[in-house]
């Protein structure tokens, strides 16, 4: 398993190859996503954060997952649509991914081992769960569904300096 979130690759939603090393030196909010969760209102804020600091070194990428709840049952172009005219998401998308399980992209396996959930569980629990990773690459937070984005906004300030 790498211990480097720069050797991670996935696809876009519009297929196209998005390799972590584009990322070096930046702060990365990685967000397991879906289209029918409760949840889903949080893309707003996500989309505020990316706008308001990605000039400062914030990059926010969204994984949509069907894991939960099966909220995220569209192909690659509904979801973009969706996130885009719901949303007017801008911030990189990755196609659809699982992020629990023997299928779990590499990604999600890295970042559920090195920074376990609540009592040390490493799965994840549901949509929209965040994790951080600063500028060295390492990941350094992660949050849960109910943290919204503005909430977690103080940490995202503090990592920027």
């Amino acid at each position: 398993m790498s211990a480097d979130i720069y050797s991670f690759k996935t696809r876009t939603l519009d297929g196209k190859e998005l390799d972590f090393s584009q990322f070096e030196g930046k702060l990365l909010l990685i967000v397991n996503t879906a289209s029918q969760c409760g949840f889903t209102s949080q893309y707003a804020g996500l989309e505020r954060l990316y706008r308001d600091y990605r000039e400062k070194g914030l990059v926010v990428v969204g994984f949509p997952c069907n894991q939960f709840g099966a909220q995220e049952p569209g192909d690659a172009s509904q979801i973009g649509a969706f996130c885009q005219q719901n949303y007017g998401v801008s911030f990189p998308m990755s196609e659809k991914v699982e992020v629990n399980g023997a299928g779990a992209h590499p990604l999600f396996a890295y970042l559920t081992k090195t920074l376990p959930g609540f009592l040390g569980t490493q799965a994840i629990k549901w949509n929209f769960t965040k994790f951080l990773i600063n500028q060295e690459g390492m990941p350094v937070r992660r949050f849960g569904s109910t943290d919204k984005p503005e909430t977690i906004e103080k940490v995202i300030k503090s990592l920027l300096g």
